[in-house]
């Protein structure tokens, strides 16, 4: 069978992956939809990424088949897409896949015209049928039978959920329950598992969102019992298998309650978030395990994800040899045979060795998890032997951005030189090499190449990161790059209307529907991000605008945020800071005079989340004051009375 493979000449990883599968393949593009009206055949549509485990999957069983490939050359047009490469269609799909069945996941299958409105959804299609699921074979000589002799029928079924998608893509307006921190936290907390942390059964995912947002509350109020949800949870997490015992860094979520089995990518967004967090639990209990793990992921991300460039790789793949987790796990007898008696025991008390295969480390105890030493070097050289998974080395500006952010914290706080020196070469590398025409950014660089395609998570994500780089530096050029980042979203991504920004640029290629969105999922929302830091903004340029900017979107999605607050973080978050302002300590002159640099050192040790620290310059006698609602206080050199108010 003569295939027409049109994925050869793309700069995905994830499509260079399918370029030869026997399925006539196209990228998303006009050629495949002028197609398809042309010959009125309807679009097979499938979304994935390269380190997919079930992407992989279904390629194997499917789409390297020559049966299920000669009926989806003959009676659709096939198209893939790459969902790090073009979140903005993977977000729309996937809404219209949880609309239809109730849940969503990857690799997502869509069937559709060729104006793109869907009519049938799923996810993992196996090749026969099994799982309970319908198999491809099946499926397709049914929807080719549906749009020969009943095309009616699919295409009201587009309409329906096309009209639906739009209805709930208006955000109605509401206002803001008064205790809404209070019913955030309260639906946190009914989520909370008491006896292994973290939230829900399985899978069980870090939810970032969730610590970050108990940290701040537990700052608010005093009550101790939320800082405790927090450290249960991130020690528990680090003494889990969802944790690479022996090279670090965070796989992607476990698929049990307890930790201990993880779906085995590693992905660069995971890391930063992770950074983040546990570089704020360090600050707010200054115990050294969080500063530690901190670490341990830096060396973990410097080791393996570190582009030559100096941005960072998006991803590790689950799978090696075909097989998922296979670079991770272990035989009882294989252990033994690495180490020696002493050894092996000394081993089995510090991790949970019970099975006699596909043994993947976690510890007992958290405490021991600086206990491995010489153990963990040999297995190390060990484990390098095999085969290592493949890693996605595409960079995109969304997830570096996200990392900026992580690595500008965490330099502030630990005094890590070296990671704030890692952070501004990405800002570097983003700033000269992923800019398109007008300033604008490119979302994705793969082999020299950037895509021509952006979306609010890279400016959202970056305007965190330049701000964070400021505060952790004082450095003026990262503010000036942060107005423009915000002016460029304000001047492409902005909706009147809806007063909050679209996913997908103004100018950019227009879906069924333009998304305008602000559910946190496996990422924060870039709509509460950019509420969130146009308040500090606000503070740091002295300019109302953005302020009034950031009610306006947590206005547009308050009916939202009153039915589910837990989905809404950083927009609950910017809704306390909105009417509970930011604090600015404001440094007047140098930095480097004596008493600006031991209000540096003082503020460095102290979870701070409501003050926002600038420096005015020009000033020749260093003194600091203190900034409330935008009005200052008289300028000090007292230092103790600005320590007074932080306590």
């Amino acid at each position: 069978m003569t295939s027409y493979n049109k994925l050869k000449d793309e700069n995905s990883p994830y499509l260079k992956q399918h370029a030869d599968n026997p399925v006539n393949w196209y990228p998303w593009g006009e050629e495949a939809f002028k197609l398809a009206k042309d010959k009125n055949l309807p679009i097979f549509l499938s979304i994935g990424y390269s380190t997919c485990h079930w992407c992989h999957v279904m390629e194997k069983e499917s789409f390297e088949d020559e049966e299920v490939a000669q009926m989806l050359n003959q009676f659709f047009i096939s198209i893939k897409v790459d969902r790090e490469e073009r979140p903005e269609i993977d977000s729309l799909y996937m809404d219209v896949c949880q609309t239809m069945t109730g849940s969503g996941g990857w690799p997502l299958s869509i069937f559709m015209t060729a104006d793109k409105k869907p009519f049938y959804a799923a996810t993992y299609i196996p090749k026969e049928n099994k799982y309970g699921r319908k198999g491809l074979l099946t499926i397709l000589p049914e929807i080719h039978y549906l749009w020969t002799e009943e095309r009616k029928k699919l295409l009201q079924a587009s309409e329906n959920i096309v009209s639906h998608l739009s209805k709930i893509n208006q955000n109605q307006k509401a206002e803001l329950a008064s205790n809404i921190f209070e019913k955030t936290v309260e639906a946190i907390e009914s989520n909370y598992d008491h006896q292994y942390g973290g939230f829900g059964s399985s899978p069980k995912f870090p939810m970032y969102q969730y610590l970050l947002f108990l940290l701040h509350y537990w700052k608010k109020t005093g009550e101790d019992k939320y800082l405790s949800i927090l450290e249960t949870t991130l020690q528990q997490m680090r003494a889990g298998g969802i944790y690479d015992q022996l090279a670090f860094g965070f796989h992607r979520y476990s698929t049990d309650r307890e930790w201990k089995m993880p779906h085995f990518e590693k992905m660069l967004y995971d890391q930063a978030l992770m950074i983040y967090i546990y570089t704020a639990a360090y600050q707010a209990t200054a115990k050294e395990i969080y500063a530690d793990v901190v670490k341990e992921i830096v060396s973990f991300l410097e080791s393996e994800m570190l582009a030559k460039e100096g941005a960072f790789f998006t991803a590790i793949d689950a799978d090696s040899g075909g097989e998922e987790g296979k670079y991770y796990l272990w035989e009882k007898s294989e252990l033994k045979s690495i180490l020696n008696e002493a050894q092996f025991n000394r081993l089995n008390k510090i991790f949970d060795i019970q099975a006699n295969k596909n043994i993947n480390l976690s510890l007992k105890n958290v405490q021991d998890y600086n206990q491995l030493a010489e153990l963990k070097d040999k297995l190390l050289k060990h484990r390098k032997e095999r085969i290592h998974p493949s890693k996605d080395k595409k960079i995109l500006t969304d997830w570096n951005g996200l990392l900026i952010a992580a690595l500008a914290k965490a330099g502030f706080v630990l005094k890590e030189d070296r990671y704030l020196k890692l952070a501004d070469d990405v800002e570097k590398f983003i700033h000269n090499n992923m800019k398109t025409n007008k300033g604008r950014l490119a979302h994705s660089y793969y082999e020299g190449e950037k895509s021509k395609i952006d979306n609010l998570n890279d400016y959202s994500f970056l305007l965190w990161g330049l701000i964070e780089l400021y505060q952790a530096t004082l450095k003026d050029e990262y503010l000036i790059k942060a107005e423009k980042t915000a002016k460029i979203m304000k001047e492409y991504f902005w909706d009147q209307k809806e007063e909050a920004f679209y996913f997908s640029a103004k100018d950019n290629e227009d879906l069924f529907i333009k998304q305008i969105n602000a559910n946190d999922h496996s990422l924060p929302s870039a709509n509460s991000i950019a509420a969130f830091n146009f308040l500090k903004l606000a503070h740091l340029k002295d300019n109302l605008a953005y302020q009034k900017d950031a009610q306006k979107i947590i206005a547009a999605f308050s009916d939202q945020i009153n039915k589910a607050p837990s989905n809404y973080i950083f927009l609950v978050l910017s809704n306390y800071y909105f009417n509970n302002p930011f604090i600015e300590i404001k440094i007047h002159g140098d930095k480097k005079y004596p008493l600006a640099q031991e209000l540096i050192e003082n503020i460095r040790d102290r979870y701070l989340p409501d003050y926002l620290i600038k420096q005015q310059k020009g000033d020749k006698n260093n003194k600091l004051s203190l900034c409330k609602d935008f009005v200052c206080g008289i300028p000090t050199d007292k230092l103790n009375d600005i320590l007074k108010e932080l306590n």
